[in-house]
């Protein structure tokens, strides 16, 4: 998602696209065609501090597009809050965008709702092949064993960003490597206003790439190995109750973060308001918010023991940013030119330059501007210890009821009522009986 950076909660649920008809793009006869082939729309996710600082990033871009191809690209920026409902409704309706971003946790699910071109062979050939894309990327594309459902655009992994002024101001030396020891810096760090950890409490979306990685930790996860979903066992609720006890017990994270939905965690970050963040790629994010790359350092995210690996030393989501295509687009070649150009060496070095993002294209990636400190970070997480959520039907219903069940447990601590194992099982039961039944 990364970066994604507000909640996806949808009240339009996926039962209900998966019920009506699948369709989307512009075209009303239900399969693509190349109706209106000198323009196309393009839903693009809110990456950077505002909509209009990726409106600056990325129309110049569609310009060039324009330039090379004649054909005109309508984008609107959508923000995270709104993506994943504007793109179910797409799916019921027929009205939507030509092209799109979609959040890589979110393939499976709108997969299944049959609306999006599947990328088989001969799609991925008119882009330059499968094989230009990393494997971890891919990963995140859809449902195993089905042609992916998108194409990868942006890479990205959570890491620990710490303010240095901060860290040495409080006599801490080194980022944290294990939770406690984030725990024991962030009591020192807690004080004259200041506290020690941004989270975005209200956003079910962070929410759950959090939880999932604390669970990964626990040696847990929220669905069983035929895609059940299983909410409520022992390692899950321990998983959720550690992440909660940031604020709740541990008071590590000031109260009035169980109301952050909108970027403010990064903005507290960026102004010495807090001094550490668990982010995606927030480097681009911090610079334009006027924080030098001097003033932080980037660690990766702490584990329960050790170091970062695989197993119960995952340490991050495959966060990242897929670019779909709607079947029934109303130009089917220029969606294909689109999708080219984008996933192109050239651009996808402008663009993943712009964002801090990590190129899923191999040979884009190799390059030197991705080879600083902070990409160094990001590129051995997601090499070593990071993992792709869930690629089932029912992901996005997970991220939407769990997500918004661990909202009202932070909300809990906020106001000072006790977060204990019994209420947090409580309230991942509650979630389970949201979801669809089997």
């Amino acid at each position: 998602m990364r970066s994604i950076r507000a909640a996806a909660a949808g009240a339009v649920t996926l039962s209900l696209a998966l019920a009506a008809t699948a369709c989307g793009g512009g075209s009303a006869t239900g399969g693509g065609s190349n109706d209106s082939p000198k323009t196309l729309t393009y839903w693009a996710s809110n990456q950077g501090a505002s909509i209009e600082v990726d409106k600056k990033v990325l129309q110049p871009e569609l310009d060039k597009f324009e330039k090379q191809t004649g054909i005109k690209v309508k984008l609107e920026v959508v923000p995270w809050s709104d993506l994943l409902n504007r793109i179910l409704t797409a799916t019921t309706s027929g009205q939507g965008p030509d092209v799109l971003n979609i959040g890589n946790t979110w393939s499976a699910s709108l997969q299944a709702t049959g609306a999006l071109l599947p990328w088989d062979a001969k799609n991925f050939d008119k882009i330059g092949g499968r094989d230009r894309f990393v494997d971890s990327a891919l990963g995140s594309t859809g449902a195993e064993g089905k042609d992916p459902a998108a194409v990868p655009l942006y890479s990205m992994s959570y890491a620990l960003y710490y303010n240095k002024k901060l860290f040495a101001d409080a006599g801490i030396s080194k980022p944290p490597a294990t939770w406690d020891e984030l725990v024991a810096d962030g009591k020192k760090l807690s004080k004259d206003g200041k506290w020690a950890l941004g989270m975005e409490g209200s956003n079910p979306s962070e929410n759950i790439h959090h939880a999932f990685v604390f669970a990964k930790q626990h040696g847990a996860d929220f669905f069983t190995a035929d895609g059940k979903a299983d909410f409520t066992g022992d390692g899950t609720v321990a998983a959720v109750k550690q992440y909660v006890d940031l604020m709740a017990k541990d008071k590590v994270i000031a109260p009035g973060n169980a109301e952050y939905a909108q970027n403010q965690s990064v903005s507290d970050f960026a102004k010495g308001k807090t001094a550490m963040l668990l982010w995606q790629s927030a480097s681009a994010n911090l610079e334009s918010q006027g924080m030098s790359k001097d003033d932080y350092g980037i660690a990766p995210v702490p584990v329960q023991s050790g170091t970062p690996g695989t197993g119960k030393q995952v340490n991050s989501m495959v966060a990242g940013i897929n670019l779909a295509v709607f079947k029934n687009t109303d130009n089917s070649d220029g969606a294909a030119e689109f999708v080219k150009f984008m996933t192109s060496d050239a651009e996808q070095k402008i663009l993943n330059k712009a964002y801090s993002t990590i190129p899923p294209v191999k040979s884009a990636q190799a390059d030197t501007a991705f080879a600083t400190p902070a990409n160094s970070v990001l590129k051995d997480t997601l090499a070593k210890s990071a993992v792709a959520l869930p690629q089932v039907a029912d992901e996005s219903q997970f991220e939407t009821a769990v997500g918004t069940a661990i909202k009202g447990l932070f909300a809990d601590a906020a106001a000072g009522r006790p977060v204990t194992t019994g209420s947090v099982k409580a309230a991942l039961e509650k979630a389970q009986q949201q979801m669809p039944a089997a």
